[in-house]
């Protein structure tokens, strides 16, 4: 015979405990039907036939499946632009971030220094105020320089923010400084060390800031939209907010259907970016967002 041995009742309570119930999958079930209608309704409406859009919103007639409204979209809205510039933006100020944010990280978490504190805290109590009490003085400082109109008005100012400074203070301070001290004694310099130590170790915290950052900038609208003046300089999030204004204003010569129609072509091709982006990167958001939560 043998004799089958049963785990103790503890362990039983904690394998019951660690399998999800079927509220917990209806529940995120739910959830995640709510995130992705609307997204699911944005891409079908935009290959429906305008008038469609107006008269039936939740219909979809398979055989009137056309084009028209991206062919019509690509023609009256300079989406191109759109996308050059906010690529342009993504990729200088995404860097800037990337780079200056984990060496103020790494310089807050691994050094000790005169009015440290006071300095750190002072990073964090920009992260209390809102976007709007700074666009005036920004606005005046770009004039005065003039960058009004400039790449240089969309990339430099905020592109290493509080909040990025505090993500990687956080994530580099759970680094051992058993590591830093072996490394000095090797004789490594201290960017040496910040380089071939400690960035290797942060890589997920850095990839889930490379997400949380790329959105931020590909979804920024208040600031670009303020200090830009024409077509020429408008981020993608400009010219949907724009082409959204001509559905109420009816400021182009289209009627209120055809608009919408252009406005959700324009909307569904902005989408696919960050869902690509999202869905390749996610395992390591997920674990920046882990590695970001560790205490310091």
């Amino acid at each position: 015979m043998t004799a089958v041995i049963s785990p103790p009742p503890g362990v039983r309570s904690r394998v019951r405990r660690s399998r999800p119930s079927i509220t917990s999958h209806v529940f995120l079930t739910l959830l995640t039907l709510a995130f992705l209608v609307p997204v699911v309704w944005t891409i079908v409406s935009a290959f429906k036939p305008a008038n469609d859009i107006i008269a039936d919103p939740l219909g979809f007639n398979p055989a009137t499946f056309n084009f028209e409204n991206y062919r019509q979209m690509f023609t009256d809205v300079p989406i191109a632009s759109g996308f050059l510039n906010t690529t342009v933006v993504l990729v200088f100020k995404g860097a800037i971030t990337l780079f200056f944010a984990p060496l103020a990280g790494y310089a807050f978490a691994k050094y000790d220094f005169r009015f440290k504190n006071l300095l750190f805290g002072t990073v964090l109590v920009t992260l209390m105020l809102p976007i709007i009490v700074l666009i005036i003085p920004m606005l005046l400082e770009m004039k005065e320089l003039g960058w009004i109109n400039t790449y240089q008005a969309l990339i430099l100012p905020g592109s290493v923010d509080a909040f990025a400074i505090f993500w990687m203070r956080q994530v580099i301070s759970a680094v051992p400084d058993e590591l830093l001290d072996a490394a000095r004694v090797d004789g490594c310099g201290e960017f040496g060390i910040f380089w071939r130590v400690v960035l290797p170790v942060i890589r997920p915290g850095i990839a889930g800031l490379a997400v949380l950052t790329v959105m931020n900038i590909y979804n920024d609208f208040v600031w670009p939209v303020v200090v830009t003046t024409t077509d020429r300089m408008q981020t993608l999030q400009v010219v949907l907010s724009t082409l959204a204004q001509n559905i109420s204003g009816n400021k182009i010569g289209a009627d209120y259907a055809h608009v919408t129609g252009e406005l959700l072509a324009a909307s569904s091709i902005a989408l696919l970016p960050l869902l690509i982006v999202f869905i390749v990167l996610q395992k390591h958001f997920i674990n920046g967002i882990l590695a970001g939560s560790v205490k310091g």
